[in-house]
């Protein structure tokens, strides 16, 4: 197997018109192709500054998780921090997890940052959400966000092997109207289903408008959880 590192964005596209496959960090991929039989060709993205930014409102799709630190919002970076072990974060990259992974442990907290995702393909680079990103899986750039005003992610215990644990992720923006909105994203099994409220009527309110949401389908358990967690970003948010 030829491994390719472009370090440009032609170059990148060169790779995937020659039938380059993805590798991300590899650690979904190499067990299917011991199993499967190896690419011809296959591309890595660590050498592409566009896939290794690393910035207060971008993260770049060849970041290693256990890079991720507190230049990007706590809910981000609470994700990253309980993906697999150690040593799986030192070789697992931004877009390997949302692209690659069914457990996709990054896409809650993306999504309540209302991310927004660079994408390459043969005709170029473009922007797009992160619904089209997960259905289609394109080779993925970056991701770019609006910082909020406070965020936060919870990620139940769970045994090595069973089933997905649940996550909340939340995340209290500002408009320019100066009304806040909070943004909830919760994956229960291996669906991530979400929701928004304008926050500014009190903790109530909210709680009330976001079981008016796609939110209002959680299991009581899972709805406990995403109430506590809502309740505790909103309090964080009037202290700041």
């Amino acid at each position: 197997m030829l491994l390719r590192q472009p370090t440009s964005l032609t170059e990148a596209q060169n790779c995937m018109a020659e039938g380059a496959v993805p590798v991300g960090g590899a650690t979904l991929v190499w067990a299917l192709w011991q199993r499967d039989g190896f690419p011809e060709q296959a591309m890595s993205l660590r050498s592409l500054p566009e896939a290794t930014l690393l910035e207060r409102e971008a993260l770049g799709a060849a970041v290693l998780l256990h890079r991720i630190d507190d230049r990007v919002p706590e809910v981000l970076r609470g994700a990253a921090s309980t993906v697999g072990t150690g040593a799986v974060r030192r070789t697992a990259t931004v877009g390997g997890n949302i692209v690659g992974s069914t457990l996709r442990c990054l896409l809650p907290a993306a999504l309540v940052l209302d991310t927004r995702a660079t994408v390459l393909d043969r005709d170029g680079v473009f922007e797009t959400d992160l619904a089209e990103v997960v259905a289609k899986r394109p080779l993925l750039l970056s991701l770019r966000w609006r910082t909020p005003v406070v965020s936060g992610y919870h990620k139940a215990p769970a045994e090595a092997g069973g089933p997905p644990p649940l996550v909340v992720a939340t995340a209290v923006h500002a408009g320019q109207d100066g009304r806040r909105g909070v943004r909830v994203a919760v994956r229960d099994g291996y669906e991530v289903i979400g929701g928004s409220a304008d926050c500014t009527a009190g903790t109530d309110e909210t709680l009330r408008a976001l079981a008016g949401t796609d939110l209002g389908s959680l299991p009581p358990g899972a709805a406990d959880v995403m109430r506590a967690e809502v309740s505790g970003v909103l309090a964080r948010a009037a202290g700041g």
